[in-house]
């Protein structure tokens, strides 16, 4: 079955009856975006599995011998905790499951369509999951290049998203005009009164100031390293220090940038 997201959930099933687990084996075939890694049969098994592979997904039983589902997880680790799916005889579950935010609860025999509309709760939360690690990187490394701390870049964030950014960059040449997406933008330099614009290996030349440009560009996105440099941290890969003191940016298309001095101890936590 194919589903909206096809992005491989990676999963785990944790159940005490054999032939349980080998049932929901045999549906999750039907469904591309799922990868089914193991199965374990009781709790300490699958604390140990989930140790080893940090899958994205966990279809758990609630109960089994020894520990219960409920108790197993409280005692996962909170860097590897994945989702959760319950799959239980009993209805009787259900509040205390989605207390511990479980993505879904299905009874046994599991349907089809509630197994479907499961997996489609997993693949919509773990792009959010996703999208929220990307964000806080680009905070992190926004706080590194500014100097300020994690609220005050959060609140310029909050503030910029609700500013009207330019999506793109119109750059005049004699009688034509070039539109740049502004997300494609590797970084800007100063060359005397003009402003050298890099993107995708080109190079597009505008007559304009660095205050001028700089304030037309997301500031959560674009930043100054230097008095005559403006960077796209979306495409900073590396940051380096040389023997000599120097720091320097390499971004993703191959690019070194000098760091200036006055950035120097905003960067100094990447070492």
């Amino acid at each position: 079955m194919k589903t909206d997201d096809q992005q491989v959930l990676r999963a785990i099933i944790v159940d005490d009856e054999g032939l349980a687990r080998k049932g929901l084996a045999m549906r999750l075939q039907e469904f591309n975006n799922v990868e089914l890694v193991e199965e374990a049969c009781n709790a300490d098994e699958a604390l140990n599995l989930i140790t080893i592979h940090e899958p994205d997904l966990v279809f758990l039983d609630i109960q089994m011998p020894g520990m219960t589902g409920l108790e197993m997880l409280s005692e996962i680790q909170a860097d590897v905790l994945p989702m959760i799916v319950f799959v239980t005889a009993y209805d009787t579950f259900a509040v205390e499951a989605f207390k511990v935010h479980a993505v879904d609860y299905l009874l046994k025999p599991v349907e089809k369509d509630r197994l479907a509309e499961a997996i489609s709760k997993a693949s919509h939360q773990r792009q959010g999951r996703v999208v929220s690690q990307e964000k806080e990187k680009l905070l992190d490394l926004a706080v590194s290049l500014t100097g300020k701390s994690h609220d005050a870049i959060s609140e310029l964030i909050g503030n910029s998203e609700k500013a009207s950014y330019s999506e793109r960059l119109a750059i005049k040449d004699g009688s034509s005009t070039t539109f740049v997406p502004i997300r494609d933008i590797d970084w800007i330099d100063a060359a005397g009164d003009y402003m050298c614009v890099h993107v995708n290996n080109e190079t597009h030349i505008m007559r304009t100031t660095m205050r001028e440009l700089e304030a037309a560009l997301n500031p959560v996105i674009f930043q100054r390293v230097h008095r005559s440099t403006i960077v796209n941290l979306e495409r900073i890969t590396k940051v380096s220090s040389h023997i000599n003191g120097e720091y320097y940016l390499t971004l993703n298309c191959g690019s070194r940038l000098k760091i200036s001095r006055s950035y120097k101890e905003k960067v100094k936590h990447f070492f």
